[in-house]
């Protein structure tokens, strides 16, 4: 980077600052401005190219610029840009036509929001009208958005930002399978521990309104329970009328590779009343949705609409892109190439003392770091790697639980072989940094 080209980079760096928020984080001592992408790979305004881990949060799900989406997206641009859903919307219906057949919820009804807050936001309304209560059981380090009532159910103190909010919000065990009280026993012992302490739970509570739980966490840094554990947990929720809200912004759409849905891994006592899905659905365009059976869904007796929810645009792009998930088997690819990926990592990390663990599932890897001689969580050395991958040409993220610690590897799901082994290599370089 030359002197005028530091100085412009800087110079953009003070203005973000001055009229931003100071909470709005950046990833990098020095932030990077990223100008475009293609396929697995972006570029940053000084030219310098990256193999593309993160995929801007979990969200570009195919690839970037991909012809199909950017054509689509185009092509309704020129007719139309907006409507809202006071109109029909031939785009949007056919896009809820192809969510509600996936879903795998009977009599599916599919609402679009623009984000999966707000899609997080509607399931909680839709669950609290339906059962009558404002009282919602979630997951311990969980994440589920940044609005007043998503953060309500947050788990993970790192995003609770504020303690206030009209939902009384119970947390439960079972999300986070290697630490907590019961990391030492058998994925069979821990299921039935976590089930017995729901079980303790609704009886202290009284009227529960739902659980809203994330298959695989992603905020909280890639964990997950033993699979099963959410059927045993529905078996309980049915006893009692509670309603599940599974949240697949980051689980949906094939990313986990052995189902297109992370509930699925809990499919054992059926789906979950309430799905939601944002992100990858777009491949960047804003937009996120919830599916409820119908009698759920239509339990509102207000009127309601969305403004930009739906829109003529977006839709047009969540249908093109979809189309090309499912017609080039991108759940398959997630499958194999993420599995190779997995496998390399663990290998990897058997080597490197600072690596505790490496879990996942499909393209949706976590890469934990403590400290060796303690087993405490290490973000120093999180933050570290993250930069030195940079420096090197891999983007990832990072994520975690009490503390930031875990590495967070999320490729679009068209990943090649080649480019797998390539960034399984970088990571390793970036890793052996660590002193």
């Amino acid at each position: 980077m030359n002197d005028r080209t530091l100085h412009a980079h800087r110079h953009l760096h003070d203005r973000h600052r001055a009229v931003l928020p100071e909470w709005l984080s950046l990833y990098y001592d020095e932030p990077i401005e990223i100008t475009h992408g293609e396929g697995r790979h972006v570029w940053d305004a000084e030219g310098n190219r990256y193999l593309d881990f993160f995929g801007g949060i979990l969200t570009t799900l195919t690839a970037h610029a991909l012809p199909e989406v950017t054509k689509a997206v185009t092509e309704q641009a020129g007719r139309i840009l907006h409507t809202s859903t006071l109109y029909l919307d031939r785009p949007m219906v056919e896009l809820a036509e192809r969510v509600a057949s996936l879903s795998g919820i009977p009599e599916a009804r599919v609402f679009f929001t623009t984000s999966g807050t707000e899609a997080n936001d509607t399931a909680l309304l839709l669950a609290t009208a339906y059962r009558r209560t404002h009282q919602i059981l979630a997951m311990r380090n969980s994440y589920h958005g940044r609005s007043f009532s998503a953060v309500s159910v947050t788990g993970n103190r790192t995003w609770a930002t504020t303690g206030h909010s009209g939902l009384r919000t119970l947390y439960v065990h079972g999300a986070v399978r290697g630490r907590g009280p019961f990391a030492h026993l058998s994925d069979a012992d821990f299921t039935a521990a976590c089930v017995a302490d729901l079980e303790d739970l609704i009886g202290q509570t009284g009227d529960v309104a739902a659980l809203i739980a994330e298959p695989i966490q992603g905020v909280g840094g890639f964990t997950s329970p033993p699979d099963g554990l959410y059927a045993a947990f529905r078996e309980v929720l049915n006893r009692h009328g509670i309603l599940w809200i599974s949240d697949e912004v980051q689980t949906g759409w094939g990313r986990t590779g052995e189902h297109f849905w992370g509930w699925q891994a809990h499919a054992a006592s059926g789906p979950p009343d309430i799905l939601t899905f944002a992100k990858g659905i777009g491949n960047g365009m804003s937009i996120g949705g919830v599916v409820a059976r119908a009698e759920v869904m239509n339990c509102l007796t207000a009127h309601s609409i969305s403004t930009f929810g739906g829109s003529p645009v977006t839709m047009a792009a969540g249908l093109a892109n979809l189309s090309y998930l499912l017609e080039h088997d991108l759940q398959g690819n997630a499958r194999r190439v993420g599995g190779l990926l997995i496998e390399r990592l663990r290998a990897i990390g058997a080597g490197i003392d600072r690596v505790r663990e490496v879990r996942g599932r499909g393209l949706m890897i976590g890469v934990e770091l403590a400290d060796p001689a303690t087993g405490e969580a290490d973000p120093q050395a999180a933050a570290a790697v993250l930069e030195a991958a940079r420096e090197r040409g891999l983007l990832i993220g990072k994520g975690g639980g009490h503390d930031t610690s875990v590495l967070r590897v999320a490729p679009p799901l068209s990943l090649t072989v080649a480019e797998a082994e390539e960034g399984a290599a970088l990571l390793e370089q970036a890793l052996r940094t660590l002193r």
